[in-house]
């Protein structure tokens, strides 16, 4: 008779097996995770443009009585002597990916245009603005 002895491990086959299993449940999730990526990207950017960002421009012009020329008017005083009280903002907001805000007054300096250009900074209609 044939004497076996207790098989200890995985042979070749069953490893390759269970790499392809794991490639195969990794090629279903991943594309799933990178547009929930996206996503909290265009939710943290309109946060920050409708709260955060609107927040500090809207304290500026309750001491101003405008809003700044500048988004750098919010960290640095611009020539306004005791009436600026800020700084409002720490740092240069940066969107999600990194890129500096567009900001924009409008002619009468109680409104403005604060946007994101979304990942392609090429393409309009990926910009998020303020409402």
């Amino acid at each position: 008779m044939l004497n076996y002895k207790t098989q200890k491990g995985l042979t070749l086959i069953e490893m390759m097996l269970v790499v392809i299993i794991i490639g195969v449940l990794a090629a279903m999730v991943v594309p799933r995770l990178v547009s929930r990526s996206e996503q909290a990207r265009i939710i943290a950017a309109k946060a920050d443009i409708n709260s955060n960002i609107a927040l500090a421009l809207d304290m500026y012009e309750m001491d101003i009585g405008s809003y700044p020329e500048k988004l750098e008017d919010l960290r640095v005083n611009p020539g306004l002597g005791d009436k600026w009280r800020g700084p409002y903002i720490k740092k240069e907001p940066k969107d999600p990916w990194g890129k500096p805000y567009k900001y924009e007054r409008l002619s009468d300096g109680k409104d403005y245009k604060l946007c994101s250009s979304g990942q392609y900074e090429d393409k309009t209609e990926n910009q998020i603005c303020n409402e």
